[in-house]
């Protein structure tokens, strides 16, 4: 299965990897900044964006997810990239790392360092937003044009949501709701956790923001202990979707990570 993504600039290979019920799109405010170094690929998992769904009897769990991504690596022929991911794309982005597979991992705000009532709560949140996104899409464009909804629709996941544009997250509203594997793969956080081994071979750097309402900023402290050798870093003012909330900081860490 080929991918749905986006290619542009050049140099050394850097994929990027987006979050739950989210896109490649999801990336634009640091697409310029990074590909003015390296050649960006930035990519719709299968069953999110506008990539197809895997086949039948294939599950879109974070394995499964994972191998994806590696399998659009060796199919384009990136031999051993960099890589970034957010949330669900930090998690497949540490797993590669653990495997040999990339050059170097930066995982924004990643799943799987969370305690079993933080992942029930990302669980719980993330199927509650779809479900309110899905019941209230005939208003969500004047929803999402009011700064004050739209702060109250979206401080889960931004640290400045007031600042967003709201076509933007009426588009994003809508990947989330038509996410054809959205079950499946938030099923799958159930007892998943990052392999200790992900920082021990390449250079990896775990970002978190201080105002992520999802995934809540103490867990950064749990990655520090599971992750001893990566490169720790809390962003002050960043929410969930830390590149939306600082593109220079954002793109400045996937940077210093992969020189």
């Amino acid at each position: 299965m080929d991918l749905v993504h986006d290619r542009r600039g050049s140099g050394e290979p850097l994929v990027l990897v987006h979050g739950l019920g989210s896109r490649w799109q999801v990336w634009e405010p640091v697409l310029d900044q990074l590909a003015a170094r390296y050649e960006v690929w930035s990519i719709d998992l299968p069953g999110f964006g506008a990539s197809p769904p895997l086949p039948p009897g294939q599950t879109a769990d974070i394995p499964t997810l994972t191998n994806a991504a590696a399998d659009f690596i060796a199919q384009h022929d990136l031999g051993t990239p960099h890589i970034a991911g957010n949330s669900t794309g930090g998690g497949i982005a540490l797993e590669l790392a653990a495997q040999g597979k990339v050059r170097s991992a930066t995982a924004l705000a990643p799943i799987g360092f969370w305690s079993t009532r933080e992942r029930q709560w990302c669980q719980a949140s993330m199927t509650n937003i779809r479900t309110l996104g899905t019941a209230a899409r005939p208003a969500l464009p004047a929803l999402m044009g009011n700064p004050i909804t739209r702060t109250l629709l979206m401080a889960q996941f931004y640290g400045r949501p007031w600042d967003l544009d709201p076509d933007e997250m009426v588009e994003s509203t809508d990947a989330l709701i038509g996410a054809a594997s959205f079950d499946d793969t938030n099923a799958s956080f159930a007892g998943y956790l990052v392999p200790e081994s992900a920082a021990d071979s390449v250079p990896v750097t775990i970002v978190w923001g201080s105002r992520d309402g999802l995934l809540l900023p103490r867990q950064l402290n749990r990655a520090r202990r599971r992750l001893p050798r990566a490169r720790h870093v809390l962003l002050e003012g960043c929410g969930h979707v830390l590149m939306a909330d600082d593109p220079d900081a954002a793109a400045r860490v996937i940077i210093d990570t992969a020189s």
